[in-house]
């Protein structure tokens, strides 16, 4: 099941008596948890009838006695264990999670890591009908501005193309950080309204002349001054614009213009969906394409690698390495 199937039967009711939520993005494992929190059970029988546990305080033996108590005044219970990672042993659970009342609702969140799919305790938990199994992964980097505009759209307002790149480009895929930046956005917007790169460096403080994107896109221009003010500005903020990330977005755009010499003059949608990227974005990428051919971009890439390495201290005296970003700007312009 999805988080957004889970929560519609929540919704309507319908309850399983456990939900075991795990995997490497902890964001979605956090709504699911949240979702049941506030929702499964009103004010009044939170108080006798709802219980939050860590895993690092419990044991399997521990969660499975509160899980096998009776609701006071209604009915259902439910038990919530939090960081369940922690816990000793959780493969012992699986030996208590058959024979739960049908009053209980017992959710575990178990982040940052995977079930290993070839032990019993993961065949068991797939395989019974008394639980919900989802694992929460990691959204592919592609799919983030994506994810962030359907977010805005969900909030009741829009976001620009430009603006869900700023923010991506500034918080990489960590969607927690994502989601709060979005919701101090809609503090102040009305429904309906729309969030231009203006509003993201006014409220979030990103700057919407002196990123990544417009680096790259100064770059597919051959623009060289423009580009070589951003990475001045990269150099004198290095905290807000490390030199590992800037070299990972610059070698996934060029491989995206390399990729676009390999699509040829097609449909814009379809070129957008083969790049994975937003179709208002195709020009400035079938542009780069014409400024550069797909040899240049091959040494482009090349070099970009070797930035990236020197980034990480292999081979380099420059202690930030920014004087090699401003050569490999030079290089990829002339």
């Amino acid at each position: 099941m999805t988080a957004e199937e889970i929560i519609k039967d929540l919704r309507n009711k319908i309850y399983s008596p456990v939900y075991f939520f795990y995997g490497e993005e902890p964001y979605f494992i956090d709504v699911l948890i949240n979702y049941i929190e506030q929702n499964v059970l009103d004010d009044s029988q939170r108080e006798f009838n709802q219980m939050v546990v860590y895993g690092r305080d419990v044991t399997p033996k521990d969660i499975a006695d509160l899980a096998r108590r009776f609701p006071m005044m209604g009915n259902y219970q439910v038990v919530i264990v939090k960081e369940a990672q922690d816990i000793k042993n959780i493969g012992e659970l699986e030996i208590y999670l058959e024979s739960l009342p049908d009053t209980t609702l017992l959710v575990i969140g178990y982040k940052y890591r995977k079930l290993d799919k070839r032990k019993t305790f993961y065949k068991k938990l797939s395989k019974s009908k008394n639980v919900v199994l989802f694992e929460s992964q990691k959204l592919k980097d592609y799919k983030v501005p994506a994810w962030i505009d359907k977010s805005a759209r969900e909030m009741g307002f829009a976001i620009t193309p430009v603006a869900t790149e700023l923010l991506y480009e500034h918080l990489g895929n960590d969607l927690g950080k994502i989601r709060n930046e979005l919701n101090k956005l809609a503090i102040n917007l009305e429904k309906g309204s729309e969030v231009t790169e203006e509003e993201i460096e006014t409220s979030i403080g990103i700057s919407k002349d002196f990123n990544v994107f417009e680096l790259q896109k100064s770059l597919g221009q051959r623009n060289a001054l423009k580009a070589q003010r951003i990475v001045n500005y990269f150099e004198d903020n290095p905290k807000e614009h490390p030199l590992q990330m800037i070299s990972v977005l610059l070698h996934n755009y060029f491989m995206k213009v390399f990729l676009c010499h390999q699509i040829g003059n097609r449909n814009p949608r379809e070129i957008a969906a083969e790049l994975g990227i937003n179709p208002y974005f195709v020009d400035d990428y079938k542009n780069a394409a014409k400024v550069f051919s797909q040899q240049k971009i091959k040494s482009i890439i090349s070099d970009i690698r070797t930035l990236d390495l020197r980034s990480k201290g292999v081979g380099s005296k420059d202690a930030t390495g920014y004087g090699k970003l401003k050569t490999l700007v030079f290089k990829i312009i002339h």
